[in-house]
């Protein structure tokens, strides 16, 4: 089941592109975060996605903003793809344990293994504000991310 709005947001550990390790908790009091979970780099609708957030990066990743992508891909895959997409934002690996973050969140295709494009807009709180889950193949709009953030 997706996380419902109004609950708390799962924690979670994972490593980012560059091999570092983030926690949803570190922006906790600090930061909304906008959480966006993706199927595999390379792929033409996930590409589009990242890249047309790349290209609006200042309202989604600011002082009170912070943007982290999740797929389950590994950290070398994630580290070329950010590198040929010039991807400047956190894209975590829920690479292993396979999918456990996106099974937290309620987003994870058992039959595909693989993430659906679910996206969680979270508050400094850590509680889930808003949330839009699509299929595989259903692009996600960004306006519809800006709203609920100007909502907080």
């Amino acid at each position: 089941m997706t996380i419902e709005v109004g609950s708390q947001a799962p924690d979670f550990q994972l490593k980012d592109n560059h091999g570092r390790t983030l926690r949803l908790s570190e922006f906790r009091g600090e930061k909304n975060v906008v959480l966006v979970f993706y199927p595999f780099a390379f792929t033409g609708v996930c590409t589009g996605e990242l890249c047309a957030l790349r290209d609006e990066l200042p309202r989604f990743e600011n002082e009170g903003t912070q943007l982290l992508a999740v797929s389950n891909d590994s950290i070398h895959t994630l580290r070329v793809f950010a590198e040929q997409e010039g991807l400047e934002y956190p894209l975590l690996s829920d690479f292993w344990p396979h999918g456990e973050t996106s099974r937290a969140y309620g987003v994870f295709d058992e039959d595909k293994g693989c993430a659906v494009r679910g996206t969680f807009v979270i508050d400094k709180a850590g509680v889930v504000r808003w949330s839009v889950v699509n299929g595989l193949p259903d692009a996600r709009d960004l306006n519809d991310y800006v709203k609920a953030l100007e909502a907080l």
